[in-house]
């Protein structure tokens, strides 16, 4: 009867009963604790670490020869792309400017000191700089060195070169590249497996080490993130749609209602697409030829609620840890959170291993991932319906465009 009970209990809940617990032990133990739960937190970060590159080289360079080799790729696949960068760019810039100016995070630095010791070296960097580090004279190193931004755009070159070859080589590295991505994401399942264990480890270091007092700003941040989710997804989406196809966007939110809800409850936006489809195609008339492309392809790279929150949490967690992050060093968390999110699976948590991307790309400590775990489920329940919010606004807009769209059911 035990076993059957334990086993309803699904991942999130795992690692909620895992925060509590490493929360406790942590106040119970103290130092007698801290040395073993170090030693779990810490492998399985390494774990993280050890499959985030790999999984973002496969992850963005299949993306990008599954568009490239469409037929679709032309003139909807245009609009499309630039709409996901537009609609994924409002959200993090929303994020952004919301966290700098709450500031949920501040005054909590009571960390030691050390890690701001490996952010040195990019606080001295300018924008020239980190435009520089981007077109890498050695990808191997940058591998090696786990340099973000150069290694996103290597995958993002692969891609789109592959699509360029002979078809018999085209389809070899196809497949090479799309099982590399598939063992990957089979390696991440296992790893994301481990997170209770994980974060049990890192919650009991952490409060080992400083008590209670980094959740006192824990509220601040979930409202953060919050409001920056609500702003986007009933104001800046809206305003979108309006500007761009003069049609009523509320109308649109309550024919796509089944899908968001089905969304915010799986906190899946693959798994929410064929109701998502359906949705789009019955009851806000956008025509099989629109949704058909934009759908499936937005559920692998249009992230906007996921971009978001990477962005908000790497400014808390600089916050908490009193780092200070320069103009320079924000503009490379915004980038890196907007091609992060390209690479996001639309699975459960995999905002959990593309939050290192961002972490790493500007020196930010990872086990700061476990302190924003407390409140992540609610959260990433709520910037998925935000995902397919976002998809479906873009499938309307291009829709409109390319006069695929029934505007009947908006004047009616």
């Amino acid at each position: 009867m035990k076993r059957g009970i334990l086993k309803k209990i699904s991942l999130p809940g795992w690692i909620f009963i895992s925060i509590i617990l490493g929360v406790a032990a942590g106040l119970l133990l103290k130092e007698r604790i801290y040395s073993f739960s170090a030693t779990i937190g810490d492998i399985f970060l390494n774990l993280l670490k050890m499959i985030t590159l790999p999984l973002i080289f496969t992850s963005i360079s299949t993306g990008v020869i599954s568009v490239g080799g469409s037929k679709n790729l032309g003139r909807v696949g245009l609009k499309t792309i630039l709409y996901y960068i537009l609609s994924s760019l409002v959200a993090i810039v929303t994020g952004l400017l919301l966290t700098n100016t709450i500031k949920p995070g501040a005054d909590t630095s009571f960390f030691t000191s050390s890690v701001e010791s490996s952010s040195v070296d990019i606080q001295s960097l300018s924008i020239r700089d980190i435009i520089l580090k981007i077109f890498t004279p050695n990808i191997f190193n940058s591998f090696a060195q786990g340099e973000m931004l150069p290694v996103i755009f290597f995958s993002l070159l692969i891609g789109f070169f592959v699509t360029r070859l002979r078809k018999k080589q085209r389809l070899l590295l196809s497949d090479i590249l799309q099982a590399g991505f598939e063992l990957m994401m089979k390696i991440t399942g296992f790893i994301l497996k481990l997170a209770p264990v994980g974060i049990f480890g890192i919650m009991a270091k952490i409060v080992s080490s400083t008590g209670l007092q980094v959740f006192g700003n824990l509220g601040k941040y979930f409202f953060t993130v919050l409001s920056g989710l609500l702003i986007h997804y009933f104001l800046s989406l809206p305003l979108i749609v309006f500007l761009f196809t003069k049609l009523n966007p509320y109308r649109h939110m309550n024919n796509m209602s089944t899908a968001l809800l089905t969304a915010f409850s799986t906190a899946s936006s693959s798994a929410t697409l064929p109701v998502t489809l359906e949705c789009a195609e019955e009851k806000s008339g956008i025509s099989n030829k629109i949704s058909s492309f934009v759908f499936p392809l937005g559920a692998t790279i249009n992230m906007d609620g996921t971009a978001l929150y990477e962005c908000s949490a790497a400014i808390f967690i600089s916050q908490v840890y009193g780092i200070f992050l320069s103009i320079p060093q924000q503009i490379v968390v915004v980038l890196t959170a907007l091609l992060a999110s390209i690479g996001a699976a639309g699975i459960p948590m995999a905002g959990l291993v593309m939050m290192t991307v961002v972490l790493k790309s500007v020196g930010l400590p990872l086990e700061g991932i476990g302190i924003i775990l407390a409140v992540d489920r609610i959260l990433d329940m709520i910037r998925t319906s935000t995902n397919v919010w976002s998809d479906s606004c873009g499938a309307l807009i291009i829709a409109s465009s390319e006069k695929e769209v029934n505007i009947n059911i908006y004047n009616n």
